[in-house]
């Protein structure tokens, strides 16, 4: 388990123990989108790192745009921060802009 997917799991685990305690609502629905933001960027980063795998114009995109060599903390760091970028008024929004962003065009301009 690397350190996203231990992020995510212990943010889960929160979630669910609010809920079972019946704990306030808004922290309940702000840690689930929180939570909904890092799936996404994550499975993003993951799709984006296998791709680079066999393409080297990705893996030389990343280096050029300063965040070093092909690793998951590298891609991970560039999704999370062109995600932030998209900046989208509503949640459900940021998140859909997040899982429709092609993030391997991204790192070729």
């Amino acid at each position: 388990m690397d350190d996203y997917q231990k992020e995510i799991a212990d943010l889960e685990a929160q979630v669910e123990r609010l809920v079972e305690a019946e704990g306030d609502a808004k922290t309940i629905t702000e840690l689930t989108m929180q939570l909904e933001i890092l799936k996404a960027i994550y499975s993003r980063a993951l799709d984006l790192l296998a791709r680079g795998r066999t393409d080297e114009g990705l893996r030389y995109g990343l280096r050029i745009q300063g965040y070093g060599e092909w690793s998951l903390d590298n891609v991970y760091a560039f999704v999370y921060e062109r995600s932030v970028e998209l900046e989208p008024k509503a949640h459900r929004a940021f998140v859909g802009g997040i899982r429709t962003t092609d993030f391997a065009l991204l790192l070729n301009s």
